[in-house]
Order: C-alpha cells, then structure tokens, then sequence
C-alpha cells in the first residue's frame, strides 16, 4: 500500500469525496492526479484553505 492518490480513487470515490468535502477537493484530487504528483488524499483534503 502506496498511499498516493490515483485518478482511479477519485473516480471510484467521486460521490464521497463530493458530498463529505466538497467540490473543491474534488478539483484539487483530480488536478494532483493527473500531475502525477506523489501526495495522499489527506494531504489535499485537509490543505489550510486560503484567506
């Protein structure tokens, strides 16, 4: 078990990850994936939000 977040995850958890965080993760999780950027959903879930 890696942890990193793959456009699969996203795709197969979309309805969570809407409804529990909001579509704004939901950008941010597909944008990190398809980067190809090496992060859990954690980190971008829980990201201070900026002010």
């Amino acid at each position: 078990m890696r942890g990193v977040i793959t456009l699969r995850d996203v795709v197969a958890n979309l309805d969570v990850v809407l409804r529990e965080f909001g579509a704004l993760c939901v950008v941010r999780c597909l944008f990190a994936s398809l980067r190809r950027k090496q992060t859990t959903f954690l980190e971008i879930a829980l990201r201070p939000k900026r002010p």
